[in-house]
């Protein structure tokens, strides 16, 4: 069964799975310098793309507010978070275009690599094999949020982090 991508229309919808559609991936890719692992996609790999890159980013972010319907299914459309730079709060029927381009951007990551996946060499600090000795740097790993994604939220919430027990503290 083909996977049907529902975008979120700031309505709050309980079936929604996606921030951006299919257009908005190619919109958002038309300004793209590195846009060829879109490009080269079919609309069946970008859709599926879309709907991961979302579900990425709501496990990844604690965003700004609360959501505003109780049982929509992402954490977008939100109320009480407000807009970046302004003491004004953003409407509780949209969802920004940073986090639409955001999840267009991420999707295109998660078409050129797994980035859900365990890194190579997890657990281990060298591996042999046939006399070739293979070291791993722990703290050299590819994040699952790349930074431009991770800059591209920030104003709206923050990366929920696996080392601190802490997310940032917003005022209102």
């Amino acid at each position: 069964m083909a996977l049907t991508l529902i975008k979120e229309t700031g309505a709050g919808l309980v079936d929604a799975n996606s921030y951006a559609s299919v257009a908005d991936g190619d919109a958002y890719h038309d300004g793209h310098l590195y846009a060829t692992a879109w490009t080269g996609a079919t609309a069946d790999q970008k859709a599926v793309a879309l709907v991961m890159a979302s579900r990425v980013m709501d496990a990844e972010y604690q965003f700004g507010g609360v959501k505003a319907k109780a049982g929509q299914a992402l954490q977008w459309p939100r109320r009480q978070c407000r807009i970046p730079d302004q003491e004004d709060e953003l409407p509780d029927d949209a969802v920004p275009k940073a986090v639409v381009d955001a999840a267009c951007e991420l999707a295109r990551e998660l078409l050129i690599a797994d980035r859900t996946a365990a890194p190579p060499g997890e657990g281990q600090k060298y591996y042999n094999n046939a006399g070739v000795q293979t070291g791993y740097d722990k703290t050299d790993t590819r994040p699952i949020i790349p930074k431009l994604v991770q800059a591209m939220l920030a104003k709206y919430g923050a990366l929920i982090s696996a080392k601190s027990g802490t997310v940032r503290l917003v005022r209102v």
